[in-house]
């Protein structure tokens, strides 16, 4: 049961439980034709945050009737032989999503491992035919997580972006880049006027202030400042960032939430949204496997 929001929070997890709900439909449809969707989680060594992210996302599975399977390497795994891993669960028919999870150890390229994942499997719409299509609009391809866990977010809680100036704070290719390309597309949900601020742009401030949807991915910790914000904008915090054992976001909350028309809280908003979506994109996968669309 989620804890009572103040008006203004966005409350991720009721958002996120109701795209699961929508999801388990969808699922049932898939078994009626003795069809289950399938995903494979890699990790390579032991990163502590990986194992407790990966075990969010099996658990998400196995309660919406998912299969899933985790392969886990040795950190001193050699490049050649993760992708020959990759090419064996592309292969797999069980399977319809393969998720890579980062960060890999240093000696291993992301750019190459990602970009062996099949586009059909690759649910983290990090693959450059996924890249090209969400640039080229084309519904076709796979979005990226988090950045489609906000527009979800946004769409879900009535927060227009069609005219809206959207400012995002972080350029990187999981949210910053891709957020961006979401929200300048023409149609629904989107059709916003979109600022993409990073570590080289002069006076940050003045962006935000203009910002009717501000998104944190900076990852600094509670960078954004209640004298950033437009008051009655919707600000939405991506960060994670650990201060003294303690998780924050990107956002000073406590001082924001004040004058904000709608944030996020976090933990508690984006993060259970980027799980939920993908999970989609893997029974969309799956649909698309045995010729039903959606």
């Amino acid at each position: 049961m989620t804890s009572p929001h103040p008006d203004n929070v966005i409350d991720g997890r009721a958002i996120a439980a109701c795209v699961l709900g929508e999801l388990g439909q969808r699922i049932a449809e898939l078994k009626k034709r003795s069809a289950q969707p399938g995903l494979a989680f890699v990790r390579v060594g032991d990163d502590p945050a990986s194992k407790v992210y990966v075990g969010r996302k099996e658990k998400t599975c196995g309660e919406l009737g998912i299969f899933s399977e985790t392969k886990v390497l040795p950190n001193d795994t050699p490049e050649r032989d993760l992708l020959a891993l990759i090419d064996t669960l592309n292969s797999d028919e069980r399977l319809h999503g393969i998720l890579v999870q980062a960060p890999l150890p240093a000696h291993i390229s992301e750019a190459r491992v990602y970009s062996s994942v099949m586009p059909q499997k690759d649910v983290d719409g990090f693959h450059p035919v996924n890249v090209g299509k969400l640039m080229l609009g084309d519904a076709g391809g796979f979005r990226p997580c988090t950045p489609a866990g906000i527009l979800e977010l946004l769409a879900r809680s009535n927060i227009r972006t069609q005219g809206a100036e959207a400012v995002i704070l972080g350029r990187g290719n999981i949210v910053g880049k891709p957020m961006a390309a979401m929200l300048c597309q023409k149609g629904k949900n989107a059709n916003a006027t979109v600022t993409l601020c990073h570590s080289a742009t002069r006076d940050i401030r003045s962006h935000c202030l203009r910002a009717d949807i501000l998104i944190a991915a900076i990852g600094a910790a509670e960078f954004v400042k209640a004298d950033m914000v437009k008051p009655g904008a919707a600000v939405i915090d991506v960060g994670v960032n650990r201060v003294n054992g303690k998780l924050v976001g990107d956002v000073d909350f406590a001082a924001v939430q004040k004058l904000a028309g709608k944030i996020t809280p976090n933990p508690g908003g984006v993060g259970p949204m980027t799980i939920a979506m993908l999970m989609h994109n893997t029974v969309t996968a799956a649909e698309r496997f045995h010729g039903m669309t959606h």
